[in-house]
């Protein structure tokens, strides 16, 4: 998968939640992902666990899925996550 040039910030980020017409994006080591067209996304909760606009690096350890739904049809990757600000 091509990942784009472009760096999101983490308030970028926070932003894409799918409210007022935004589109929905999560993160994961360190890659930003819109999950806008999944299916398992269009409650703006997934699986009443998880919201869009965060970093889920942490939470696909206790996931009952793997790496590879990064790889679904209806994920785009958008780009790399931007480092926190210190």
């Amino acid at each position: 998968m091509e990942i784009p040039e472009r760096t999101i910030s983490h308030i970028e980020l926070r932003r894409n939640t799918g409210e007022r017409g935004s589109r929905k994006w999560i993160a994961h080591n360190g890659l930003v992902y819109d999950v806008s067209d999944c299916a398992r996304w269009r409650k703006d909760l997934h699986e009443n666990l998880h919201f869009p606009g965060q970093d889920l690096t942490s939470e696909l350890p206790d996931a009952p899925h793997t790496e590879s739904v990064f790889s679904n049809p209806c994920v785009k990757i958008i780009g790399r996550l931007a480092s926190p600000a210190k």
